[in-house]
């Protein structure tokens, strides 16, 4: 080597010292792409196992049964019916949150990718085993979901790391030739080779990724058609026939219901009656697989099978059902004409002890509801409900079996796909609500509503119709006040009777004049017990106080 020559430095070799992927948006796209074929894959293998078992079902569910009464509450109170979907939408909001962060970290250290994949399959399938009616396959959509995106994974990954990774820092390839190599690269027209992925390399992997989008989106649709051919429930409603009650409803009065509009109608709509319940997914029970076992504190233990209960004496009974989270003023209360058959007649059947305080129903989602055997015995209409307003009953409200216990708010008298009924005492078992804190017992607290005119609403001077429901099942309703602006209280003009078990309708025309007010209600029981205006939120035992209304005259 002359002295005017200069040591050449080593150039990195194609492919060496790679430090990533280039930039954090290819990472998280990777990660949500793999998030998703892999829950795609879980919730088809799932529809052959069992809904419950998906895992994102599976954890939402988890979530319900282990969240404290208070959040419980807030969502009941918050987002209604909505709350189920509420609660699925924010988990898969997570997930892709957590799917993007996960793909940005593993653009540098790839094991975390697969250690991520592994753990959140791990936690569904935890959550998927821990649920008392699982078994071992409850894990296989889990599995499935793991293998899935591991497979993925590993593919994408390394398609993005060969099209988008950095090449290793270096001295730039003019500062590593002298300047008679520099002259003589340009006299021969050569080419300095970079690192800088080729439009190749880019292009398999928007095709990998293309290929694991539709691989995400063909199984979601696959488990979208196999899970509407697999839901047994909706397939065996479509196919049942209810007989003729036994014994018919009275015929409604025609003054039963007051037309006014904005009031709740007589015979509340089945898609807008309220539903509470802890499952994600209402259980799907084909009638032909349905059974009913009575036990515990009886003389002999009876198993009834759907046309069994059918052959037996059927009533038509209009029945009031409210949930014990409605606050005062609140909608979760439905009226409906239900059909059944009675549970005094098969208890007796079944001889139950007399010390069996409690008659303890179970449904397959493992909820569990406790009501005192004397109130199902003393002569009201408890039934098994077959049928809800003329159809047989929906899958979202019990179908193809459910209980119905006039007087009693829900949580302790509404088991819905009721498949288990065990005679025991209060002491021996706390049913699922009254382990969360709420009363052992229920019987529905007399309540009033005003729906019209509604809460900040603005109406004309005049005459106006102020008018809403009043309820207090198997007592009845005997009056309806109304006074403005803590004045006198006036009567209202009740609704014909239809039954103690249902709610009355009422209305009062109220001179309104100019300005702001304020309008509240109270009714009277048959009792003689007038709701008192001392407020109490619903837990543990009920609402208590009278819904007031603020209206703007002008």
């Amino acid at each position: 080597m002359t002295i005017d020559q200069k040591p050449k430095t080593a150039q990195p070799e194609p492919g060496e010292a790679r430090r990533g992927w280039a930039g954090p948006g290819v990472g998280a796209a990777v990660g949500l792409l793999v998030v998703a074929v892999a829950l795609a894959f879980g919730q088809l293998v799932a529809d052959f196992v069992s809904g419950d078992a998906a895992p994102v079902i599976a954890v939402g569910q988890v979530v319900v049964d282990r969240s404290p009464e208070w959040l419980k509450s807030f969502a009941i109170r918050t987002f209604g019916a909505h709350d189920k979907p509420v609660l699925v939408g924010g988990i898969v909001i997570v997930l892709i949150v957590l799917a993007a962060v996960m793909g940005v970290i593993a653009t540098r250290h790839r094991w975390v990718g697969f250690a991520a994949i592994s753990v959140l399959g791990a936690l569904g399938m935890f959550a998927a085993l821990s649920r008392a009616e699982s078994d071992a396959a409850w894990a296989l959509p889990s599995l499935a979901a793991v293998a899935v995106g591991c497979i993925a994974y590993s593919v994408l990954s390394r398609a993005a790391a060969s099209a988008y990774a950095e090449p290793a820092a270096g001295p730039s390839p003019s500062s590593s030739t002298d300047d008679d190599d520099a002259a003589a690269a340009t006299d021969s027209g050569a080419l300095v080779a970079t690192e800088s992925p080729s439009g190749l390399a880019r292009r398999r992997f928007l095709i990998a990724a293309g290929v694991t989008a539709l691989g995400a989106a063909f199984a979601a649709g696959i488990a979208r058609a196999a899970r509407s051919r697999l839901l047994a429930g909706s397939v065996s409603r479509a196919t049942v026939t209810i007989p003729p009650p036994a014994s018919p409803a009275p015929t409604l009065p025609p003054a039963a219901a007051i037309h006014v509009p904005g009031v709740s109608p007589f015979y509340t709509p089945v898609d807008s009656f309220y539903r509470v319940d802890t499952s994600l997914f209402p259980p799907q029970i084909a009638a032909s697989q349905w059974h009913l076992r009575i036990h515990g504190m009886v003389d002999r233990e009876i198993v009834l099978s759907y046309d069994e209960l059918l052959r037996r004496p059927l009533i038509e009974r209009d029945v009031t059902l409210a949930c014990v989270s409605n606050p005062v003023g609140g909608h979760y209360i439905g009226n409906a004409r239900w059909v059944g058959t009675l549970l005094a007649p098969l208890l007796q059947e079944a001889g139950v002890h007399p010390e069996a305080q409690q008659l303890l129903s179970r449904s397959p989602d493992g909820m569990t509801i406790g009501t005192p055997t004397a109130v199902v015995m003393d002569g009201r209409d408890a039934m098994l409900a077959v049928s809800m307003n003329g159809e047989p009953l929906p899958v979202e409200h019990g179908f193809p079996v459910r209980t119905v216990v006039p007087g009693l708010y829900g949580y302790v008298s509404a088991t819905k796909w009721v498949v288990d009924m065990e005679l025991t005492t209060f002491a021996a078992y706390d049913a699922y609500w009254v382990q969360q804190g709420w009363a052992q017992q229920g019987p529905i607290r007399t309540q009033s509503r005003i729906d019209v005119p509604r809460n900040g609403s603005h109406v004309s001077a005049g005459t106006v119709p102020v008018a809403g429901i009043a309820w207090a099942q198997h007592t009845g309703i005997a009056g309806v006040q109304v006074r403005v602006d803590g004045g006198p209280w006036h009567q209202a003009r009740l609704s014909q009777l239809d039954t103690l078990d249902t709610w009355r309708q009422w209305v009062y025309d109220w001179e309104a004049t100019a300005g702001k007010h304020q309008v509240q209600v109270r009714a009277t029981d048959d009792s003689g017990y007038t709701q008192t205006a001392r407020e109490a939120p619903p837990f543990p035992s009920g609402a208590t106080g009278w819904h007031t209304v603020d209206v703007s005259v002008g």
